[in-house]
C-alpha cells in the first residue's frame, strides 16, 4: 500500500503491467519527487541530448516522424518554444502527468510526454496499444539517454497493460493531470476513473481537419513547387492513411482556374501515391463502402480516377456532418468555395485543423474569430497539420500542466 495525499493506494503487480521505460521502483518514487520549474535547464539539456541521439541515430533516419521528433526538440526549438512563456515567474509543474497515447498515431506519447516534462512534471505513459517501430525505437533511445543522464530517470514511466480497468484507475487516482488522447467512446470510458480532486484533466477527443487550396496560386507554380505541394498533402494525408485527426478529408478550392488547378493537382499527387503508397484490397472495399454510405446522406458524385489509391467525392453543398461521413486511406471530398463564409457550417467544435495552401493564414485566423466559432484550433500551411505545439486543440499545455505561485506585492 502507498499513501498518497492522506488515501492509500494499493500499487498493482508487476503482471498487470508490461514496464517499457522505469520500473516499479521509478513508480513507487514517482509520487515523492519534486515539481520542476517550467522549463528547467535540466530538462532542456536532456532534450537537447535526446534530440542529438533521436537526429544520429541509423534506424531512427528511416522514419520522417522520429526524425521530426527529434528536429521539434533541438536546442533552436525549443529557444521558440520558452519565448511565450518568458515573463512568467514561479511556475512549476503539478507533479504526475498520466498520459493515455492514442492508438493511432505512433510518434504523438512523445510529444506529449515532453510537454509535460517542459511544464515540469514526472509522466506516467500508457503507450499505443497498437505495435509502431517508432514507439520501439523512441523507448530504445530514451532508456540510452537515461544511462548516461540519470538525475531524471525518476520523472519517466512507460508502460503497457490490457484492459485492465483497476491498472487504470490507480494511475488516474495516482496524477496531478490525466491527457486522455483518443475516440469519444474511449475517453467516455477511460474519464469513469476517478481523479484526486485537485487534479485537472485534458481530453483531445476525435476531430476531423480541412484543406484549402487557392487555384490560381496554385497555378502560378512551377513543377517543382507543385512536385513540393503534393509531397506536403501526402505528409499530411497518407503517412498517418489519414487516421490523425489534423489529416484533411475535405479539399476546399477556392479562386477562378479551379477545374485546370484540380487536374493538375491530382496528377501530380497520383504520381508520388503510386510511387509511395501500397493499399490494400480491404481499404479499397472500405472507400467503395465509404461513398455508398456519403452518398446516401449528401449529395456527392464520384469524380473518376485511373485506379484506387485515390478516390475522390465531389459535394454539391457542405453542412456541418460532412466529415464525419468521409473515409481514410486516401479518401477525399472536395467542394469550391467562392469566400470564407461559405465554410462557417463546417467550422463546429469537431473541426479541429485547416491546412493552406495560397491563402492568407492570419486573414483566416481572424475571420474565424470574429465570427466566433466553436471549432477550428489551428490554422497551419499544407504540409505542417502535424506539427506538434506547445498549444493543442486550442489548449495551452505548459499552462494546464503547471501551477503559478503566487507571491503578493
Amino acid at each position: 500500500m502507498q499513501s498518497l495525499g492522506g488515501a492509500a493506494i494499493p500499487m498493482q503487480q508487476k503482471s498487470d503491467v508490461s514496464y517499457v521505460v522505469g520500473d516499479a521502483a521509478v513508480e513507487n518514487a514517482m509520487p515523492f519527487l519534486a515539481a520542476l520549474p517550467a522549463f528547467s535547464q535540466a530538462a532542456l539539456d536532456f532534450l537537447m541530448a535526446f534530440s542529438k541521439r533521436l537526429l544520429e541515430d541509423k534506424e531512427a533516419k528511416t522514419y520522417p516522424d522520429v526524425a521530426a521528433l527529434g528536429f521539434w526538440c533541438r536546442k533552436a526549438s525549443l529557444c521558440q518554444m520558452m519565448k511565450p512563456y518568458g515573463k512568467l515567474r514561479r511556475l512549476l509543474g503539478r507533479g504526475i502527468v498520466f498520459h493515455i497515447a492514442p492508438s493511432n498515431v505512433a510518434v504523438n506519447f512523445a510529444y506529449s510526454c515532453i510537454a509535460a516534462l517542459l511544464a515540469g512534471n514526472a509522466s506516467i505513459v500508457r503507450l499505443p496499444s497498437k505495435a509502431f517501430p517508432q514507439v520501439d525505437i523512441i523507448c530504445r533511445i530514451l532508456c540510452e539517454i537515461l544511462q548516461v543522464r540519470p538525475e531524471l530517470r525518476l520523472y519517466f514511466l512507460f508502460v503497457r497493460y490490457g484492459h485492465t480497468e483497476e491498472v487504470h484507475r490507480i494511475y488516474s487516482a495516482m496524477c496531478d493531470t490525466r491527457i486522455i488522447w483518443g475516440g469519444d467512446q474511449t475517453i467516455a470510458v477511460l474519464r469513469a476513473a476517478p481523479l484526486s480532486p485537485r487534479a485537472n484533466e485534458i481530453t483531445f477527443a476525435d476531430r476531423r481537419s480541412l484543406a484549402i487550396i487557392q487555384a490560381d496560386h496554385y497555378l502560378h507554380q512551377d513543377e517543382r513547387s507543385h512536385a513540393r505541394i503534393a509531397q506536403d498533402f501526402y505528409n499530411d494525408t497518407y503517412l498517418t492513411d489519414q487516421n490523425a485527426c489534423t489529416s484533411p478529408r475535405l479539399v476546399i478550392w477556392m479562386g477562378n482556374n479551379r477545374k485546370e488547378a484540380r487536374t493538375r493537382f491530382w496528377r501530380v499527387l497520383h504520381a508520388l501515391v503510386r510511387k509511395k503508397y501500397d493499399i490494400q484490397p480491404i481499404q479499397t472495399i472500405d472507400k467503395y463502402t465509404a461513398l455508398l454510405r456519403l452518398s446516401a446522406l449528401h449529395e456527392v458524385k464520384m469524380i473518376p480516377m485511373p485506379d484506387h489509391l485515390i478516390m475522390r467525392a465531389e459535394a454539391a453543398q457542405i453542412s456541418s456532418d460532412l466529415m464525419d461521413d468521409t473515409m481514410n486511406s486516401g479518401f477525399f471530398v472536395e467542394y469550391e468555395a467562392d469566400s470564407f463564409e461559405e465554410l462557417l457550417p463546417l467550422c463546429t467544435n469537431r473541426c479541429q485543423t485547416i491546412s493552406c495552401c495560397g491563402v492568407d493564414i492570419s486573414a483566416l485566423a481572424e475571420f474565424i474569430v470574429q465570427h466566433g466559432t466553436r471549432g477550428v484550433d489551428r490554422i497551419v500551411s499544407l504540409g505542417h497539420s502535424m506539427d506538434f505545439s506547445l498549444t493543442w486543440d486550442g489548449v495551452d499545455l505548459i499552462r494546464t500542466m503547471s501551477r503559478q505561485v503566487y507571491a503578493e506585492g
